[in-house]
This record gives structure tokens, sequence and C-alpha cells, in this order.
């Protein structure tokens, strides 16, 4: 596999398979360049043309929850951050280290995770599974982008999903992600490959203020399913012009699904006193 490694190509091979993968659909995200009349096989998609969102659900009859799903993500979230209505409660975050077990699925660049570490929500354990960004921000406050989106994917014993979300704003470079922008990986590939050196320290990742948007939703990607609890940190962290730049060159200008209606539901915020 190439590496976009600290601005330059870089060869290495190797060997990091991890023990769980990602649930289907969050774990790819594309922003591959498509014609609009292009051929396209069932069940490939993009974030435009021919097999852009608008399409999802037509593509494959595994992706009908695309189009017909009623609580689907991302949504706008309120501006204005208040505690409304009932929530879990503190997020207890109980990450370590990560190996970078990377790759480019052609949708957006991933790590999967290879060792213990998660979130406990209400008392029950949630498995890190992998962490992946979006560029804009899938989700929106009070209409309005972030430079880029930062999914943390958990799953319960039960296979339930939830998943950590932090804006991350352009500003100041963010180091705890430097491991990961140091081999972005240039080949795109369904298998991770763990890179020469260094560590994701994922807790670094989470903005010191615990509070939260929180809701029931959808993987933002193919098949979209539904019921998984999302929590938004309401405290952005940073990325840089330069980080946000190099990512955009590997996978485009937009990786990012559009807002999708709210409907019935309703967002919680929790805000400790």
């Amino acid at each position: 596999m190439r590496w976009f490694a600290l601005g330059l190509l870089a060869g290495f091979a190797g060997c990091g398979a991890p023990e769980e993968k990602a649930p289907e659909g969050e774990k790819t995200q594309e922003h591959a360049p498509e014609k609009k009349h292009e051929k396209h096989e069932s069940g490939h998609w993009a974030y435009d043309g021919a097999t852009g969102p608008q399409f999802w659900g037509e593509l494959d009859k595994k992706f009908e929850t695309c189009g017909t799903g009623t609580h689907q993500t991302p949504i706008d979230l309120p501006e204005k951050v208040a505690p409304t209505g009932a929530t879990p409660g503190t997020l207890a975050f109980d990450y370590q280290p990560i190996p970078v077990a990377i790759l480019n699925n052609g949708h957006t660049v991933q790590v999967e995770n290879t060792v213990p570490g998660g979130v406990v929500i209400e008392g029950a354990r949630y498995y890190l599974v992998q962490m992946h960004m979006h560029s804009p921000s899938e989700h929106t406050i009070g209409g309005k982008n972030s430079a880029m989106e930062l999914h943390l994917v958990h799953r319960n014993a039960a296979g339930e999903l939830a998943v950590v979300g932090v804006m991350l704003n352009e500003g100041k470079e963010n180091v705890p992600l430097k491991p990961i922008w140091d081999y972005l990986p240039l080949d795109v590939s369904d298998k991770s490959e763990v890179v020469p050196e260094g560590a994701v320290d994922i807790r670094a990742l989470i903005p010191d203020n615990p509070s939260y948007y929180h809701y029931v939703g959808s993987l933002t990607t193919p098949p979209c399913s539904e019921g998984v609890r999302w929590f938004v940190l309401t405290q952005p962290s940073t990325v840089s012009k330069v980080q946000v730049e190099r990512y955009q060159s590997l996978l485009g200008d937009h990786t990012n699904r559009p807002i999708q209606p709210l409907n019935d539901r309703k967002v919680s915020i929790f805000a400790p006193k």
C-alpha cells in the first residue's frame, strides 16, 4: 500500500486485519467522481452523480431504507445549547491509544480498532469498532457545517450501534489526528494495514466539555439502517486548513450526506450543571 506520508509518496506493506469489522454501511463512505450517465453496478454508490444520495434507495434492494426511512441521519442540530429532554447522562469514555490500522475505501479514511476500549452508556459497554471522517461535516448546527466531522463507531454485545460525533472546525492543527494524516493511504482497499509507527490517542480526540446532542438516527451511508444512537458533542475540536486540504485532495471536496428531515424525533441535550 502506498501512503501519503508527510506529503510525500511512501511505500509500506504490512498486515493489520482488525479483530472486528465495522458495521456495514457506516464503515464505507465514498467520494469517487462519476459521470451522470455512466453505467454502474448494483450496490455501487457515491456522493454525487447518478449514484448520489438522492438515488441511494433505488440502487439496491438492501439500500431501500435510504429512501424510505423516517429516522435518518444526519440532521440539523439546534444552535442554542441548553439541557433539554431526558438523556443517558454522562458518557463514560474508556479509550486507550490504538494502532493505526488504516484504509482508504474510496469513501473515507478509516482506522479500525484492534484493542479493548469504548464508552459506557447507561451501564452498557459499547466497544469502539472504528473511526472515520467526513468533510464537510454531515451534521450541521444552526444550519452551518464544520470543516470536518469525526465519527467514533461503537457496538455493544447485543449488536446495537452508538456513534459519537466530534465536529472539527478549521483552526489549529489537530495533533491527535496527526498519526493518521502522516499515513493517509493513496490506494483504495477494503482491508486495513498497520502503519510503520505511531498510534491514535482516542481519548485526546474527545473535547473536555461532556455536553452532547442525542437522538436516534441511522447510518449515514448505505444501507442507512436505523436504530443508531447518536451522541454529537457540543464542543468542537479543530483541524488545520492543511489537514482539510490533504483529506479532500484524496477523497474529494464533499463526503457528506445531505441533511435529513427530523420528522417525529426530538433532539435532547445533555449539559451537566
